[in-house]
């Protein structure tokens, strides 16, 4: 076994976010233990209080830019990294929070709080990749703790990890669900959707929502008259693609073209 000091760095850091992915990784539980046998936790709040300074071979970013110091921060992060992995909506795509992209955030200061001029924040959610070049991105909200597991392995291993960029519907198929959309069941972004979730939601005939991010080029264009034959309308179509992943370039794009927004 390595001593600490012949092992490598892992750090996982949080930005705005709930904490979810940072759960995926305690949740592997008897694996996490293994892990710790071959890196040092370097930095991981949600897990220890000890933390090493830097630089670090691996960092784990959960959660989206969005005040000053945050951008400030991850800037530093970045330099102290060897590899910047983004875990996670909030990382790879703004998250829920990137609804605020889509209208006047000095608005909402100036009716939320007593005292907006105390409030420091960006007028966008931003994902990491936006602010610093990022060297892996796991998508999902929460993460696949599989393909967190397989990262971390092949990382280590120094080779490249297996994720996946088919659609939902090709998971949907290895556990024999029917199509909702070909059935009338429910409108469903499986077409358009990263696999890695097991199609859990179409499995409980629920429709996708599009929680793993658009896959590399997806045909968005096609599927919205399919998303109207299911029963959406404009609106429908445009609250259905601005979810977890709504400042994602391919979904962001496809709810502005339902209103007929510019950029």
């Amino acid at each position: 076994m390595n001593t600490p000091e012949e092992r490598p760095t892992l750090a996982v850091w949080k930005f705005a976010s709930c904490d979810g992915c940072q759960l995926a990784l305690l949740d592997c539980e008897d694996e996490l233990l293994t892990l710790a046998d071959r890196v040092q936790i370097a930095h991981f709040t949600e897990a220890t209080r000890a933390t090493v300074a830097g630089p670090y071979d691996v960092s784990l970013v959960e959660g989206s830019i969005t005040t000053p110091a945050d951008r400030d921060r991850i800037m530093r992060i970045r330099q102290n990294s060897r590899l910047l992995v983004t875990i996670g909506a909030c990382a790879s795509a703004g998250g829920i929070q990137a609804l605020r992209n889509f209208a006047d955030v000095s608005e909402f200061r100036s009716i939320v709080y007593a005292r907006p001029d105390y409030i420091e924040t960006l007028d966008r959610s931003l994902p990491i990749g936006e602010v610093v070049p990022v060297d892996a991105e796991l998508r999902g909200c929460p993460i696949d703790r599989g393909q967190l597991l397989d990262l971390l392995t092949a990382m280590l291993a120094g080779r490249r990890p297996h994720l996946p960029d088919r659609p939902v519907c090709g998971e949907c198929k290895l556990r024999g669900t029917s199509c909702l959309l070909v059935t009338g069941r429910a409108p469903c972004l499986g077409p358009v959707t990263r696999a890695g979730c097991g199609a859990i939601c179409p499995a409980a005939n629920r429709g996708c929502f599009g929680c793993y991010g658009p896959i590399g080029d997806p045909n968005t264009a096609a599927l919205i008259p399919a998303l109207r034959a299911a029963g959406l309308d404009e609106d429908g179509v445009r609250r259905i693609f601005r979810t977890f992943n709504a400042a994602a370039p391919a979904f962001a794009d496809a709810a502005r073209g339902e209103e007929g927004e510019q950029r």
